[in-house]
């Protein structure tokens, strides 16, 4: 029999017994006390605190070698890749400095529920739409924080110190990587903790059974005791809510306005409307080309991105990015070794560098990055040009 103790919470509702596991995912003990916990209570459902792209890379291992890299940039799902990568880099640094297996606790869940017969339940929702939903809730100048973040998080190879790993302790793996971006944007508690708490919490109460053993970060523990005892939408927390008629009309007001000084300065003074033309293409081009370079594209990638640039910075459905990507895809095609390596790639600098997914991934994102640069430099120049020229 187990102790009880301050990691455990018991909570009666709806005639059903619900035991709450608070983990660290970053602690050796933690895995044996839910092991200890579910052979003891044997309930009927186990919940997770893992969705099933996460389950699938956990207990399965990283099938990255199925990847369709084109059918990612295609979807727009290079950055987020990419930062999926980054917290699987971060992972096997603390798995290497410290001997820690994150996430060993929910393998143990898993391992557990299926020894006693149990319901595996996977009760988070899906990194992907969380992700989604802290990228729309940023702003232009935050996701441009958050890609340099991640930019430079890849050359940064400092050991981790047993402060910060205290804290992961009492926070969830996504909670204790984005816990710095979270203080400049107290925004993302709502689609990172609070959301994902009610979601959570609907899951385990729906989970089959009168018994449910659930298996958390300790960090979601107290609010999930609160969201247990409301209903919760769960379509509605899994939506990736459209971007707002206002940013759309934004979005295409100010390319059409850009066009349209440039036009009428070029009817009023042709030689000033090519000055505009010039700095319109120099500026997004550069900026784009710079990203690009950055990330050791291949020459042709960036010429790509310098070619591109000033027709997709004016359309905010296309990015240069994404045909940067496509061309350095076909350029220095991954192999199937390149996606077979990359779950021990990510763990170095070199690695991550070399590796022709990742280098792709960085390509996407830098790119895309400095022609949104690109579009605020040039397209202040070209309203310079206009108003001098009037």
């Amino acid at each position: 029999m187990f102790e009880e103790n301050e990691s455990i919470s018991r909570v009666d509702l709806y005639g059903k017994e619900f035991i709450l596991i608070g983990t660290a995912h970053v602690s050796k003990q933690s895995a044996e006390l839910v092991k200890e916990v579910i052979e003891a209570e044997r309930p009927d459902s186990v919940c997770l605190e893992l969705d099933e792209p996460r389950y699938q890379t956990i207990i399965e291992g990283n099938k990255w070698k199925e990847t369709d890299i084109f059918k990612i940039i295609k979807e727009k799902k290079a950055t987020l890749l990419l930062i999926n990568l980054v917290i699987s880099s971060f992972q096997k640094r603390l798995a290497k400095q410290f001997g820690i297996n994150a996430g060993q606790e929910m393998i143990q869940g898993a391992e557990s529920a299926k020894e006693i017969g149990a319901n595996l339940v996977l009760a988070d929702r899906n990194i992907q739409i969380t992700f989604s939903r802290i990228w729309q809730g940023v702003g232009f100048w935050g996701k441009v924080k958050l890609l340099t973040g991640i930019f430079f998080s890849i050359f940064d190879d400092e050991d981790i110190s047993e402060e910060d790993l205290e804290k992961m302790k009492s926070q969830d793996m996504l909670n204790s990587i984005l816990n710095e971006f979270t203080v400049s944007f107290p925004k993302l508690k709502l689609p990172l903790i609070d959301e994902r708490d009610q979601y959570l919490a609907q899951k385990i109460k729906d989970a089959p059974g009168s018994k449910v053993v659930a298996v958390l970060g300790a960090a979601h523990v107290p609010g999930i005791k609160e969201e247990l005892k409301k209903e919760h939408d769960l379509a509605k927390l899994s939506e990736v809510p459209a971007q707002s008629k206002t940013l759309k009309i934004i979005g295409w007001s100010i390319p059409l306005l850009i066009l349209a000084v440039m036009v009428y300065t070029f009817i009023a003074n042709p030689a000033a409307g090519i000055q505009q033309t010039i700095s319109w293409v120099l500026w997004t081009g550069s900026f784009a080309a710079l990203g690009t370079a950055l990330a050791f594209g291949h020459p042709l990638t960036i010429l790509t991105s310098f070619v591109v640039a000033p027709i997709t910075t004016l359309h905010p459905l296309i990015a240069a990015g994404w045909f940067a990507g496509i061309v350095q895809a076909y350029l220095r095609r991954p192999s199937v070794r390149d996606f077979e390596n990359l779950s021990e790639d990510v763990f170095s600098l070199k690695g991550f560098w070399n590796n022709k997914v990742t280098r792709i991934l960085i390509i996407v994102t830098l790119a895309n990055l400095g022609g949104s640069i690109g579009t605020i430099v040039g397209g202040a120049d070209v309203v310079r040009l206009f108003l001098e020229n009037l």
